[in-house]
């Protein structure tokens, strides 16, 4: 009997395990790709071409773009940007840490349906260029603590003279060479790791760039978070104190309203840190 007994538990295992292998490939998340660099250095054509081409290898993908203009802080964001309106730079700061915090939650459903994101841009812009300006680095990082972490970033490294000689240079607040140098001083030296960074010379042609991402992405990101399951991590949590970028607005006196479709802001003076 106690045979009896063996011969059937194996049975039933033996056809638990196609069911368990479909449980689990269903169950694969997406990975997470940021593309970082400064302005004009390739960022907007090397995420298209990246996500082309893991859609190509059968690996669903959607491509994000941060700040994402189209929301209401995105408006006010894009109205900074342009030099249409002034908006403190604590208050900008938050700004745009709220923008990224109202994508997390579809982010978050994505990756776990399989989808890949590829982002251009991420968090580590937004501190930057913030801390590039003379906010705490520390500071800049709170708002975004918690966040999806990604697989990899691939920062697109380009030298701010090159990038000051592409078409478009200079049409935005942020695109002079003395910012930028800034920017990718901090990018390089403060916010890089060794764990999750690749670094990709921006100054080769398109395809010498996409070819070096490529190879980043598929050993870096899509085998250990799609082939190999490793669980999605949280942006900076236990290396920084985490701070909710919406309270901080409001106890800064900071509103935002639409007019005519357009984003507006004001800032109070609570003086808050």
């Amino acid at each position: 009997m106690l045979n009896n007994i063996l011969r059937g538990f194996e049975l039933h295992r033996a056809c638990q395990r196609p069911v368990l292998a479909a449980i689990i490939t269903m169950a694969k998340r997406g990975a997470f790709i940021v593309l970082e660099g400064g302005d004009r250095c390739g960022k907007t054509t090397q995420v298209a071409l990246l996500a082309q081409a893991l859609a190509t290898l059968g690996h669903p993908t959607k491509t994000l773009k941060f700040p994402d203009r189209t929301t209401k802080t995105g408006h006010v964001i894009n109205q900074y940007l342009t030099n249409s309106v002034e908006v403190d730079d604590k208050a900008i700061h938050l700004l745009f840490a709220q923008n990224r915090r109202e994508a997390e939650s579809s982010m978050r459903a994505l990756l776990q349906t399989g989808v890949t994101l590829i982002a251009d841009r991420y968090a580590y812009s937004g501190v930057a260029y913030s801390a590039s300006k003379g906010l705490d680095l520390t500071w800049c990082q709170r708002p975004d603590v918690g966040l999806p972490a990604p697989d990899l970033v691939v920062y697109l490294d380009m030298p701010p003279d090159a990038a000051a000689q592409r078409g478009g240079y200079g049409a935005e607040r942020y695109e002079s060479t003395q910012v930028q140098t800034r920017v990718r001083s901090l990018f390089l030296d403060r916010l890089r790791n060794d764990r999750n960074w690749a670094v990709v010379r921006a100054d080769q042609s398109i395809e010498e760039v996409h070819r070096d991402v490529m190879a980043a992405v598929l050993t870096r990101a899509i085998r250990p978070a799609v082939e190999e399951g490793r669980v999605l991590g949280e942006l900076w949590v236990g290396e920084v104190e985490p701070m909710d970028a919406a309270t901080k607005l409001v106890r800064m006196g900071v509103t935002v309203h639409v007019e005519g479709g357009e984003g507006a802001a004001s800032a109070g003076s609570a003086g808050e840190k």
